[in-house]
């Protein structure tokens, strides 16, 4: 089947961002940062990149489906039994074009053209699987030991007590995230995905990163972004998301990195496999890290990205 048929080519892609005394992916119920005990990796969830990268899109005027506030919500009291998904869907029906189906409509949004979507209303349903899709749950490249932060609020934790509250925070010291994904072609023709929309799901998981301003993610900072191109929508290569590693400076171990300085990042492996693959025809990177800069751009195959 030729490519010319697919709205995009496929791709895999590997995305590399630093944390520093930060919380890269609270667990919703504890807010205890996800951890593999066995292996001391962080772990960062498919969802948690999607929210950074919706973020992104809705803070620089970009409408998505899925919102990260109350617009996505009508409250009870408004004597809506529906919320959440079917609420939003609702509202973006009422200003469609009359007669207009879930797919038209949905698919007008760009995080339903990466991710998929979903409409339960009756006579109008659809579920649309997203040709773009993250790794359920991304260790990070070195092995961490988790740190106790305790700070106290000045806000009150009750209104029997005025004098704030004092909690107790786990920190990840230093992690170096590995961010697995993948652009499906098949699923894209369903979602109307394109080659445009990938390029600004690729600047908007780059970009996010650097931007994040909240508390427990602000200390992260992007390392290095790759996405391998395809020949045929078909292939895959096996194990890329194990072609990268981590090696500390002679006097560290793991566990006691703290910064970009304490380690080099040994790309053999992937310039091997990607470079004697047939199935690979370009592996697309960006980087501001000059040394990784200079690595991959004298490696076949491999040519730089635009992010903006």
């Amino acid at each position: 089947m030729a490519n010319n048929e697919f709205p995009v080519t496929k791709s895999e892609v590997l995305f590399l961002y630093e944390s520093t005394y930060s919380v890269p992916n609270g667990d919703p119920f504890t807010g205890e940062q996800r951890y593999d005990e066995e292996t001391k990796r962080i772990l960062v969830s498919d969802v948690r990149i999607k929210r950074f990268i919706r973020d992104y899109f809705i803070d620089n005027g970009v409408d998505v489906f899925v919102r990260n506030d109350r617009s996505n919500v009508k409250a009870a009291s408004e004597g809506d039994a529906e919320s959440g998904s079917a609420a939003r869907f609702n509202t973006l029906e009422a200003n469609a074009k009359k007669g207009a189906s879930a797919q038209e409509i949905l698919t007008e949004l760009i995080d339903v053209r990466l991710f998929g979507g979903i409409s339960t209303k009756a006579k109008n349903a659809i579920n649309l699987t997203g040709p773009v899709q993250f790794a359920l749950l991304n260790p990070s490249l070195n092995a961490v030991d988790l740190r106790m932060h305790q700070n106290t609020s000045v806000f009150a934790s009750s209104t029997e007590k005025s004098r704030g509250a004092i909690g107790t925070t786990t920190v990840v010291p230093y992690s170096l995230n590995q961010i697995h994904g993948w652009v499906n072609p098949y699923a894209a023709r369903d979602t109307k995905l394109t080659s445009k929309d990938v390029d600004d799901m690729l600047c908007a998981l780059w970009n996010s990163i650097n931007n994040a301003n909240t508390r427990s993610k602000s200390n992260q900072s992007s390392l290095l972004l790759l996405q391998l191109v395809y020949t045929e929508p078909s292939k895959k290569l096996y194990g890329l998301d194990r072609t990268i590693k981590i090696v500390p400076c002679a006097d560290k171990r793991e566990e006691q990195l703290r910064s970009r300085h304490d380690y080099a990042l040994d790309l053999s492996a992937l310039k091997s496999l990607v470079s004697r693959s047939q199935m690979v025809s370009a592996a697309n990177f960006y980087t501001e890290d000059l040394s990784l800069r200079n690595e991959l751009s004298n490696s076949d195959k491999f040519q730089e990205l635009k992010i903006v």
